[in-house]
């Protein structure tokens, strides 16, 4: 008879938050594939559990995984962990759920701690709607072109990001959605030093600029979406539309990129249009 692959959800900080179910059913599997072996040696020293263990990642994930499927045919039962939160998550583990389902072994799940879905919680953003970006590529060309196919998104956009690369980052964030565009910044989620950091765009670049202060840790960036699209106001003309962010801006204060959002929003013209125009 056929074993089972369960999905166990680890602590992504502190070990209180593992549960009950999850620590049965690291007891009670045969074996358990792991992101990182010593990472999760760690845990199941904590809870006095000694397991044979595998280590599946990404770059032996496929044939692992075909390893890994075949024990569970044989009869073992295999639980699999990442190093924190939800397995198959922007984590490998997408992979042998999807093998396991092609071949027809049955797959069952303990839920446990997330990352994006704590940050977004405290977030202060809408949590109505929102989408999961996972990392963005190392590559300068891809990570532009993902952003750019995200311009008119309207749901919360949540990235995960290494402190190593956060400035460029964000910088990049900046320049694709505005300086003004709200986010915040989630760093060591249930850890003793917990950071939320709710700000615009622009002043979380001024934050880091020059890596000053080293960001440290790693960062959930949560992004207000793009303001939903206004019917167009036919009875405005876009010289009327230019000349209301124009007032805006010089009455209120408020910048030429935020007054242009604003009244883009308010009348159904494009943003660029507006914002050209105060700027010429």
């Amino acid at each position: 008879m056929a074993g089972i692959l369960t999905v166990v959800g680890t602590p992504i900080g502190n070990l209180s938050d593992l549960s009950p179910r999850a620590e049965e059913a690291l007891r009670s599997c045969d074996f358990i594939a792991a992101e990182d072996t010593r990472v999760t040696l760690k845990l199941l020293n904590h809870l006095d559990i000694k397991k044979p263990m595998v280590s599946y990642f990404e770059h032996n994930k496929r044939d692992r995984g075909d390893a890994i499927c075949a024990r569970i045919e044989a009869g073992e039962n295999c639980a699999i962990v990442t190093d924190a939160g939800m397995p198959c998550i922007s984590d490998p583990g997408e992979l042998l759920v999807a093998q396991c389902a092609e071949r027809g072994i049955t797959v069952t799940v303990v839920p446990g701690p997330s990352a994006l879905i704590a940050a977004l919680a405290i977030s202060g953003l809408p949590t109505g709607r929102f989408t999961f970006e996972g990392f963005l590529s190392v590559s300068k060309k891809s990570r532009r072109a993902h952003l750019a196919s995200l311009v008119h998104e309207q749901r919360t956009m949540i990235f995960y990001e290494a402190p190593h690369k956060l400035t460029t980052t964000l910088d990049d964030l900046a320049a694709t959605f505005g300086a003004d565009r709200r986010v915040a910044l989630v760093r060591e989620l249930t850890k003793i030093h917990e950071e939320v950091i709710r700000t615009t765009l622009g002043e979380a670049c001024a934050r880091y600029a020059g890596d000053n202060p080293a960001p440290r840790g790693e960062f959930v960036v949560i992004v207000e979406g793009a303001p939903e699209a206004a019917e167009a106001d036919e009875t405005m003309t876009l010289e009327e539309a230019i000349e209301a962010a124009r007032k805006l801006r010089d009455e209120e204060g408020v910048s030429a990129s935020e007054a242009a959002k604003r009244t883009a929003a308010a009348t159904g013209f494009k943003k660029s249009e507006i914002y050209s125009a105060l700027n010429n």
